[in-house]
């Protein structure tokens, strides 16, 4: 059963974000702790430890983050071969 649920949330996971990615994402929009927590809900405490590496989120939580980012323009890149990162997202408004 536990088997299952690790499989299972890794699954459903589709891409893992690095502490270093949330960090550059950030600062990509200019954003401190205090503007992503409160666009994604999650804590400023919970998002210091998630960013320090301190702790593994749950996945709920880095839906939040991730969901939060990404509607502020940001994209994540996955692991290719040339390493995860970020960037900011091409709009369809941009030339």
């Amino acid at each position: 059963m536990s088997l299952f649920v690790t499989l299972s949330r890794r699954n459903v996971m589709k891409r893992d974000i690095k502490p270093e990615q949330l960090r550059a994402a950030r600062a990509l929009i200019n954003w401190n702790r205090d503007d992503l927590a409160a666009a994604s809900g999650v804590t400023i405490r919970t998002l210091a430890r998630i960013e320090s590496g301190q702790t593994s989120p749950r996945q709920t939580t880095m839906q939040s983050l991730v969901r939060s980012l990404e509607a502020a323009g940001i994209e994540f890149i996955p692991e290719n071969g040339g390493g995860v990162g970020v960037r900011l997202a091409r709009r369809s408004d941009q030339g």
